[in-house]
């Protein structure tokens, strides 16, 4: 008992009030996050359009997200990280309620677009608020339990959304708006604008520094970081694309896949918690090269798996590697991310999610219909080693990089005059990509 208390205070023990509020607010948002797992099921069944049109809506929620993205990391570093936060989660709950009661394919389609614009501008702010309110010590355990709120809270929200979507669809849309809504009380009452003076580049309000996207492109770790990231998500998200065509090719059901790929949220549920502790204080580069490594394993053997026991068995394998990787990732963004612009570093990294969820199921389908299955599974595999020896090669550059941008720490001076968001509909577009499509961001 004495041990687990202690486990307990190591690994949640002096993190900020403001971290819990944030956390609070991750968890409840995630709780509720019906309309993404049921969108496409709720268009075909309920709305009645074709499995062509549904892809076009999801698609459109894709665009949106790329371009909430960048904006919303342009935002977050001009106007502040609050009221980007702010203006996000209520923008995305009315659009929410749009979305549920929209009948007409256009009327949908914009209010997919739309909804998923402001849900993703919200993931830059979040982020840079994120590190803005935790120490640099403790920001492995803080992404890691943030995570886990992620996965709890996502776990249980498609077990909901089945109950709920049984009483009618629209209750779907209205719990989502809801809880997105208690979220952006819990920031608006509890958390105060962390943005601060020396953040942005002047002493007093102001703004980023000119020429952030330019800053962005020529910081070349920065990229190769981002890059990397890009083919661990094609990887990734060939869980929710060719796996299920795979499992169903093997003549197992829907439902089987359903408790099958419901084993990778148990699984972090269960023991996310444990993971800072056991790689605190290692090498960073080796413990990413280790999680592309465990992934490439566990989808690689996918490839020979045949029964329903055996994809379970690669689920488990390759949410080891997930495991390994997200902390380690997210203390790396942070540390890799100049203090003026970390909302823009955060937006573009998030566009490495929306780029491979537009990616993934049109690579994964090409190669699966011209090489075969066993080729697709065998490829994630070598995919994953030749990620594992980059990590081990770009981890030096990234770490004289992160000390680099470390600074004595300074009294946090929260910017108390926000000026209006200047438009950047220019560089939001120099750097959205064409047709993404929504994915689970880790």
């Amino acid at each position: 008992m004495r041990t687990m208390r202690g486990w307990f205070r190591d690994t949640t023990g002096g993190l900020p009030r403001a971290f819990w509020y944030l956390w609070t607010g991750t968890l409840i948002n995630r709780l509720g996050s019906f309309v993404l797992v049921f969108l496409a099921i709720y268009l075909t069944q309920e709305r009645g359009f074709s499995a062509s049109k549904a892809g076009l809506v999801l698609g459109l929620w894709g665009v949106g997200g790329a371009v909430g993205t960048t904006v919303g990391g342009t935002l977050t570093d001009r106007w502040g990280r609050r009221p980007t936060l702010l203006t996000a989660h209520l923008g995305a709950a009315t659009m929410m309620l749009a979305l549920g009661f929209a009948r007409e394919l256009p009327t949908v389609a914009a209010g997919a677009l739309l909804l998923g614009m402001f849900a993703e501008a919200a993931r830059p702010a979040f982020g840079a608020m994120m590190i803005d309110v935790v120490p640099e010590k403790d920001r492995l355990r803080a992404f890691s339990l943030n995570y886990w709120a992620i996965n709890l809270g996502f776990a249980c929200a498609a077990m909901l959304a089945g109950l709920a979507a049984q009483a009618g669809y629209l209750l779907l849309f209205v719990v989502d708006a809801a809880t997105t809504v208690v979220t952006a009380l819990i920031i608006f009452t509890k958390v105060r604008e962390t943005r601060t003076a020396s953040a942005t580049g002047v002493r007093t309000g102001g703004t980023a520094p000119a020429g952030a996207l330019r800053t962005i492109l020529t910081d070349p770790v920065y990229l190769g970081f981002v890059a990397l990231n890009l083919f661990a998500a094609l990887v990734f998200l060939q869980h929710i694309s060719m796996l299920p065509i795979a499992m169903g090719d093997a003549g197992l059901s829907p439902t089987t896949y359903g408790s099958v790929i419901a084993l990778n949220g148990v699984l972090i549920v269960v023991g996310q918690l444990f993971v800072p502790r056991l790689i605190r204080g290692r090498s960073r580069s080796h413990v990413l090269a280790l999680a592309s490594v465990v992934m490439g394993v566990g989808f690689g053997l996918t490839a020979f798996a045949d029964a329903a026991w055996f994809y379970g068995l690669t689920v488990l394998i390759w949410t080891l590697g997930e495991m390994l990787n997200s902390p380690s990732n997210a203390t790396l963004i942070a540390e890799l991310s100049p203090a003026a612009l970390r909302g823009r570093y955060q937006g573009v990294f998030s566009l490495s999610w929306q780029i491979a969820g537009a990616a993934a199921p049109i690579l994964g389908g090409l190669v699966r219909e011209q090489a075969g299955n066993t080729a697709l599974w065998l490829g994630c595999a070598g995919i994953g080693g030749l990620m594992a020896v980059a990590h081990l090669v770009s981890g030096p550059a990234r770490e004289r990089r992160a000390a680099q941008l470390q600074v004595p720490s300074e009294p946090v001076t929260p910017v108390t005059a926000v000026q209006p968001p200047a438009p950047e509909a220019a560089e939001a577009a120099a750097i959205a990509p064409a047709e993404p499509v929504p994915a689970r961001t880790a």
